[in-house]
């Protein structure tokens, strides 16, 4: 086929993949194409050339054969819960949904394994593993609507991952599509595989080196029990100060969860969890193990919160009231949408020893941008997730909310941690990780990108800034003086 860009002939790629696709998988009028203009960074919008939705492999490397022999750029879809703005569109690419590869395809019970297509839910892999008393652990606050294919992509954790790890501890294999259209298959369906380690690399690659089709995860045996401890405060650093002296102790809960007033009141309205409103933070920490061990735990985890200054020390009465506390939790998000018009969720990873110094800095700086803060995180493994309360539609207050958000993550790296812990780079934070890698360290990431995509077709843009970009933004924000990391010196 003669090499030609869609953008002097779209109709010649619409027409190609009509070759290709039944006709209800190619979408190219703009009402069909508003559904997939955004993912859950809904700042960022684009309308795509054309939305393409395969059924099969041989579907995908079909339409990355084509891709890359007409030059178009490809960006991969799951469900379109990312937030980082992984899975922005661009105007003059196609954007590939592996929504319809949603088959479950083997549950081997004996191998504790699973293996699925990329556009099946999180929380689906738990419930067919369940009636042989299994599940998939890593469990993120969207897990009832997330695909595990952006799982992959963005390496995602979510409450259970203190003690369980992030995606990267718990996939085995994995399939993909190279933008040349060839199926490799990386990883092995057993504890480890030959050759370099290019499971973890592709694993939070966000689409940048090719298209994930399928995946083979761990299955865990379901604990005898599961408990959960509720622990109020009436300050925020004290309850940060706990989560350290909990770990101190040699008790690695499955999952340490942290919430502040404001976060509390919104969940409390949105799933009634039985939060105590009054307090300034709750911990929810939980248990899991043999009975003994669960019961031994729960009374040290209560001696310790006690004393660190805990109002209020709750342990749930039984299975239902667990279950209430992890839906408060993990209705957070879209709680805090009901009570501010938009809201930005932030992202950055920190050591657990820093969680009071940060936990203070983002209140004063909330107070001096006039913009609240609702905080929302994985407390256990230094995961914060602050959420940015603002206006889009009052002028310049977007702006001021990206200005506040670029603060944390550069406090972040400067406390030891990094601008992202699972929701991934994406468009949003290519700025700020000119702040957290050098020159160097960015070449190798380029390099690593060409070796699997020469042309840069693969969601190109997204993840990794330029050379050029860094130098702007470095300029830019010395000169002005809203930013004085000393990382920013080298531009």
């Amino acid at each position: 086929m003669a090499s030609v860009s869609a953008e002097s002939s779209p109709n010649n790629l619409f027409n190609a993949l009509r070759a290709l696709l039944p006709p209800d998988s190619v979408l190219t009028e703009s009402e069909d194409l508003h559904p997939f203009e955004c993912d859950g960074l809904s700042v960022y919008r684009q309308l795509p050339l054309a939305v393409v939705l395969p059924e099969t492999v041989e579907q995908v490397q079909a339409i990355t054969r084509l891709c890359s022999e007409l030059g178009v750029p490809l960006v991969a879809r799951g469900a379109g819960t990312g937030l980082s703005g992984g899975a922005l569109p661009l105007a003059d690419g196609v954007l590939l949904s592996l929504a319809r590869l949603n088959r479950i395809l083997h549950i081997d019970a004996a191998n504790a394994m699973a293996t699925v297509q990329p556009g099946v839910r999180n929380l689906a892999i738990s419930q067919a593993a369940a009636p042989y008393g299994l599940y998939y652990a890593p469990d993120p606050s969207s897990q009832i609507a997330c695909s595990i294919g952006g799982n992959v992509a963005e390496n995602s954790g979510g409450v259970h991952c203190l003690k369980y790890g992030l995606t990267v501890h718990n996939i085995l294999q994995i399939k993909m599509v190279s933008i040349d259209g060839e199926l490799l298959t990386i990883g092995a369906e057993t504890l480890d595989a030959p050759g370099y380690d290019l499971l973890a690399l592709m694993t939070g690659s966000e689409g940048l080196l090719g298209i994930i089709v399928e995946i083979t995860v761990k299955l865990l045996p379901k604990p005898e029990r599961a408990q959960v401890v509720l622990a109020a405060f009436d300050d925020v650093v004290k309850a940060g100060e706990a989560v350290g002296a909990v770990i101190a102790a040699g008790i690695i809960p499955a999952g340490l969860e942290m919430m502040d007033r404001l976060a509390i009141s919104a969940a409390e309205d949105f799933a009634h969890a039985g939060y105590p409103r009054d307090a300034a933070a709750i911990l929810l920490c939980e248990l899991d193990g043999t009975n003994a061990e669960v019961s031994e735990h729960i009374r040290t985890v209560r001696e310790i919160l006690s004393a660190q200054g805990a109002t209020e020390v709750r342990t749930a009465a039984d299975e239902a009231e667990r279950q209430l506390f992890w839906k408060g939790r993990k209705s957070a998000f879209p709680a805090v949408g009901r009570i501010s018009p938009d809201y930005y969720c932030m992202d950055g990873t920190i050591p657990r020893r820093e969680l009071p110094h940060v936990l203070r800095q983002i209140s004063k700086w909330s107070e001096e941008y006039g913009l609240p803060v609702a905080n929302v995180f994985h407390a256990g493994d230094g995961n914060l997730h602050p959420l940015i309360l603002f206006d889009a539609n009052k002028p310049g207050e977007l702006a001021r909310t990206e200005e506040f958000g670029q603060k944390i993550l550069s406090l972040c790296v400067e406390v030891g941690g990094t601008i992202t812990g699972e929701h991934g780079v994406g468009m949003e934070k290519l700025d700020t990780m000119c702040v957290q890698f050098e020159s160097s360290e960015l070449n190798q990431f380029h390099a690593v990108k060409h070796a699997f995509d020469p042309r840069g077709l693969l969601n190109p843009g997204k993840a990794v800034p330029t050379l050029h970009r860094c130098a702007e933004f470095g300029a830019m924000h010395v000169h002005h003086g809203k930013l004085s990391h000393p990382e920013l010196e080298r531009f």
